[in-house]
């Protein structure tokens, strides 16, 4: 886990920034499918979010950033997400990570818990260690439009 928390905080300091007219996009990183397949396609990322979901609601650090009623609706744009980054052909339909993530007070500790709580569900899942470190990788600079001054 530490690796991948290195791996990712690297990503961070290293990734380009972007321009402020233009949303960051997470790239697609497998164009060919391969990567979605790692992660068994459509139905496994559904069962890697509710696995993600389960870890979060029992993880005191991030649990109260989630409504219970919004949940299903988050669940679904995060398949989406996963599965257009990961080349499973399908199109984020959600809004941008700033839009989404404004005014919540996500620390950067918040982020490495929700990834701490993603890796707990790949690992679960039997997703490769480098398949995760390639979603990561993908996912890590959209911390800068979700990381942002406490809330209230």
């Amino acid at each position: 886990m530490k690796i991948t928390l290195l791996a990712l905080a690297s990503c961070l300091i290293a990734a380009p920034v972007m321009a402020e007219d233009s949303p960051p996009v997470a790239p697609v990183v497998s164009p060919d499918g391969s990567l979605y397949k790692a992660f068994g396609g459509h139905d496994g990322l559904v069962r890697i979010t509710d696995d993600l979901f389960v870890n979060i609601e029992a993880d005191p650090r991030i649990s109260s950033f989630f409504e219970q009623q919004k949940i299903p609706h988050i669940k679904d744009m995060l398949v989406e997400q996963f599965c257009e980054i990961t080349g499973g052909g399908c199109v984020y339909s959600g809004k941008d990570m700033k839009t989404a993530h404004k005014d919540l007070g996500i620390t950067q500790d918040s982020f490495f818990a929700l990834v701490e709580d993603l890796q707990k569900a790949m690992d679960k899942n039997g997703v490769p260690f480098a398949a995760q470190n390639q979603l990561l990788a993908a996912l890590a600079p959209q911390s800068r439009d979700m990381v942002g001054p406490p809330a209230g």
